[in-house]
């Protein structure tokens, strides 16, 4: 290409400068992750992370969350309430710089208005108003309730052709009666041209809220759902704090301790944790900075692991339960069946990205360190049984990890005649794609022969992967690791193993994953969604990082063939709900047929491919870690030991119908 074509194709006129908040319009999904559902919630997270900090500084123990009968959502605090005089740096009244000038805020400055803060970036505010189509503040100071709304505006520009401006100020600060309260409340409607769907789910709401109120001790946060159909209303207040949030987490598990709990602060970084173990063999660890949930974990939470392993193996040393030639046990060995939260605060966090998934603070590594070294130590030498009880634990772990990495060695390089050594030994139910390309391959693990074959034949197999299950895979949540894999594991998880290239345990490796994205696709049954079940207790309890990389995916085959006999295939429309079937069969009238699909088995490759597989045309459901407590708690509930809890569950959420033959 010749540099007279690349002037031509690159001028200053294609240099865009984005003015006030239409960067966050264009480009929404860097400032809260997605415009799906995720990043419709992340508004109303944005603005309670504002009210929480209210509660940090010491101002405010009352939240309320109301979603309206219109959609909109109000989120109110206690707190002092935004100041409301004018912003030396703009000219304008504060709120209406909070509300629509990026990086605005109280957590910039170093005063005392904020030491530690979750919305540290200080653009929460202006990014919730710039993806609205409305927005209105009430701030109650000073005896007075002042009141701005901002909307999105489109207009005609100077050349003609259309503008908008998102989230512009159609009123100014206004002074709308007396009060004698403090705080702030924000009301806004999601932009149904940013997001499509503006229906909030109430249990994400719930659940946040929920692990919110232990974080916060003491404080009380209100939910109040008013939309037609199905209100509902509920509060959350905790005394106890994480040690309250460990006990609900663990509940329905077998426990082996009471429940440990201790604080500290050095250098300014306050830490609290809090940890019993069950018998279960996997870890589970939530952590916080300033209430906000660090899902890629950090620089915190390696502080933590660090001092754990490190009290534990000096211990063990010291009172000869690791011989002088005895190998360190490694925190991974200690940590099974840990139930653990881990919550800091600290001045100016450093979070890797504005959706505060990761903490990058290195002093947050030393502080939590020093404080979990010290507090573990006293713990320890206080608590012997318990000691002895981990450190046993920890070293059967090791000697079972041991065990299995031979046996996988052996069943990777077999030493038997007529088998090279080395050769893999993949189940002959799978079907490698032609390439490989881990950016790109897909695997489908597919319910069934006859599910199986249309899959391998409808397939794209350049790309496209297909492991047929032979059965049911087993519960892992009812086993312990060596039951799971290994000579004497279940040769369905053997096999996904294999085929997935992760490794398990100690040695898993998101980064060696051969595929991009991994889809489960069963029928759309009972049966059928035991599998995705099972499969997705799995993926949980051994792959949580593919799961939090976004690769671990849910196929939804349609439900419903609508069809007009006699006439080519632009007639046939496939439906997923009964609303779609109900559409297709008024479009064809009389003469519509009507085939509800009870298995994958029961469409040909073709009809897979265009329905289920294609990724122009498919439904994919993105499986999530969002609400990370929720998960443990289900899972414990519905794939434990414990049948009790599994009824009342199923009798509170399940709705039983029955259906016509």
């Amino acid at each position: 290409m010749s540099h007279q074509n690349l002037s031509v194709a690159y001028s200053d006129d294609d240099i865009r400068v984005l003015k006030g908040l239409t960067a966050v319009r264009v480009r929404p999904g860097m400032y809260i992750g997605s415009t799906g559902s995720r990043g419709l919630h992340h508004l109303i997270w944005e603005i309670i992370d504002n009210s929480k900090d209210e509660v940090l500084a010491g101002y405010c123990d009352t939240i309320k969350v109301t979603i309206h009968p219109d959609r909109s959502i109000s989120i109110e605090d206690n707190g002092r309430g935004i100041p409301t005089g004018m912003n030396k740096d703009e000219g304008i009244p504060t709120p209406t710089v909070v509300f629509t000038v990026l990086h605005a805020g109280g957590k910039f400055g170093g005063g005392d208005g904020y030491k530690k803060s979750g919305g540290l970036h200080g653009v929460g505010a202006s990014v919730v108003n710039a993806l609205s189509e409305w927005l209105e503040v009430e701030i109650y100071r000073d005896g007075n309730i002042y009141r701005q709304r901002f909307e999105y505006v489109e207009e005609t520009g100077p050349d003609g052709q259309p503008q908008f401006k998102a989230g512009h100020p159609v009123t100014g600060l206004e002074i709308a009666g007396p009060t004698r309260k403090t705080g702030t409340k924000v009301t806004f409607m999601p932009d149904a041209r940013v997001f499509g769907d503006i229906n909030v789910q109430y249990e994400v709401l719930r659940e946040r809220l929920r692990d919110n109120a232990f974080l916060l001790k003491g404080v009380t946060i209100h939910l109040n759902d008013m939309r037609p159909g199905a209100p509902e209303k509920e509060s959350f207040h905790y005394e106890q704090g994480i040690k309250a949030f460990v006990g609900f987490l663990n509940d329905g598990k077998n426990t082996l301790h009471d429940i440990f709990y201790f604080e500290g602060e050095k250098d300014s970084v306050e830490v609290e944790l809090a940890f019993q173990y069950n018998d279960n063999t996997s870890e589970n660890l939530l952590s916080y900075v300033n209430t906000i949930p660090t899902i890629d974990e950090g620089t915190h939470v390696s502080g933590f692991r660090n001092a754990f392993t490190k009290a534990l193996n000096d211990y063990a040393r010291r009172n000869s339960m690791l011989k002088k030639n005895d190998k360190n046990l490694t925190g991974n060995d200690y940590r099974e069946g840990l139930m653990a939260v881990l919550s800091i605060r600290m001045d100016d966090p450093q979070f890797e990205s504005q959706t505060k998934d990761k903490l990058g603070s290195e002093e947050a590594r030393s502080s939590v360190e020093a404080i979990v070294s010290e507090k573990m130590s006293y713990f320890l030498e206080e608590n012997p049984d318990i000691a002895r009880l981990m450190i046993e634990r920890a070293i059967e772990s090791r000697r079972i990890k041991e065990e299995i990495k031979k046996a996988a060695e052996a069943l990777r390089n077999p030493n038997k005649k007529g088998k090279k050594k080395g050769k893999r030994t993949i189940s002959d139910k799978y079907t490698p794609a032609s390439k490989k390309d881990a950016d790109r391959n897909e695997l489908f693990i597919v319910e069934g022969d006859s599910a199986g074959g249309s899959a391998i034949n409808g397939r794209d197999r350049n790309f496209q992967a297909v492991l047929s299950l032979r059965g049911k895979p087993i519960n892992v949540e009812k086993k312990k690791i060596y039951e799971i894999i290994g000579p004497n594991g279940n040769e369905e998880i053997n096999t996904i193993v294999e085929v997935l290239g992760t490794g398990i345990g100690d040695d898993f490796n998101a980064n060696q994953c051969a595929f991009h994205k991994v889809i489960v696709m069963t029928d759309a049954d009972y049966d059928g969604a035991h599998i995705q079940i099972l499969l997705l207790t799995l993926f949980y309890r051994y792959f949580p990082e593919l799961i939090k990389r976004g690769r671990v995916f849910i196929a939804q085959p349609p439900l419903y063939k609508v069809h007009r006999p006699g006439k080519k295939g632009q007639d046939i429309v496939y439906a997923w709900t009964e609303e779609e079937k109900d559409m297709a069969q008024k479009k064809f009238g009389k003469q519509a047929e009507i085939q509800r699909y009870k298995g994958l088995g029961e469409m040909n490759a073709e009809q897979l491919w265009d329905t289920t597989m294609n990724p122009g045309t498919r439904k994919l459901i993105q499986v999530d870690l969002e609400e990370a407590a929720e998960a443990e708690r289900i899972v414990t509930i519905l794939m434990g030991d414990k049948v009790p809890p599994r009824r009342e569950w199923i009798e509170s959420n399940v709705k039983f119908v029955m259906e016509e033959e």
